[in-house]
């Protein structure tokens, strides 16, 4: 049972994680081996503190999301303008991980609970994207077209997979591509913003259906809100600190960080 130091702990580092180029869900996963937290007490906290950090993006974030907004509906010029054009570009980013959650949620549920060695191989994969990404050098471009979107896009679907960093994963996957660094790092941060919520709605359609303690996998609400706080809170420092982390293009440092947790897991589960 999670008690709120445990919620604490683990929603500080999903806060910091979930930003930072190092897989937030491997980290949970990990801290929650040791904490004893598995199955859908796991699932459902995960869910929470990741939603959390989805309201650090819109802190953090609120100048670009009332851009796309005040852009989106404005039909007064023909065609498409640039604020529908990005959020044309989120939508399709969105595809791949909806097929996932709507086709593949109980396959992913088993991964979660399949132990620290998909962990450590993922953080290992991490390792070598983030590393390719850092001594790759394509040629720039200005904007993120749509097909990069959906490119993006499937990098951040096969994140789902714990140790596989989503940020790292999809940031990395957009500067192969080219992109802006500061623009790809905000697109990044935005695209996860509807699948999380509707992961979220999802959930709370399911406490209605089956009550309050099916929904919150039997954590305790103190503990959930803890962790909920503790995410949101970590989460915004982290959000502004990896925009100018990917400015600086400062990646290969966490790199070295996936590589050598990614083996020391590996080599403890292989023990």
């Amino acid at each position: 049972m999670m008690n709120s130091w445990d919620a604490l702990l683990m929603g500080l580092l999903q806060g910091l994680t979930e930003y930072l180029p190092v897989s937030s869900s491997g980290h949970l996963t990990i801290t929650s081996h040791f904490f004893g937290i598995e199955g859908e007490a796991n699932l459902t906290f995960t869910i929470a503190v990741h939603v959390a950090t989805v309201f650090s993006t819109l802190v953090i974030l609120w100048k670009d999301i009332v851009w796309i907004f005040k852009g989106l509906f404005d039909f007064k010029t023909p065609g498409m303008n640039e604020c529908q054009r990005y959020a044309l570009n989120i939508f399709v980013s969105m595809i791949p991980v909806g097929i996932v959650g709507v086709f593949f949620k109980d396959y992913v549920e088993m991964i979660f609970g399949s132990g620290l060695l998909v962990v450590g191989i993922c953080l290992l994969l991490t390792a070598a994207l983030l590393s390719f990404s850092y001594f790759a050098h394509p040629r720039q471009k200005e904007n993120i077209s749509l097909c990069d979107a959906l490119i993006i896009g499937l990098s951040q679907a096969l994140a789902v997979l714990p140790g596989l960093s989503r940020s790292g994963t999809t940031i990395a996957t957009g500067l192969l591509l080219g992109n802006n660094k500061e623009k790809l790092a905000k697109f990044s941060f935005l695209m996860v913003i509807p699948p999380i919520l509707g992961e979220a709605l999802l959930d709370i359609v399911k406490g209605l259906t089956h009550g309050v303690e099916a929904a919150s996998g039997g954590i305790g609400l103190l503990p959930l809100a803890i962790g909920f706080l503790a995410a949101f809170i970590s989460g915004c420092l982290a959000c502004k600190w990896m925009i100018n982390i990917v400015k600086k293009g400062k990646l290969i440092y966490f790199a070295v960080y996936c590589a050598i947790v990614g083996v020391l897991l590996i080599g403890s589960s292989l023990m």
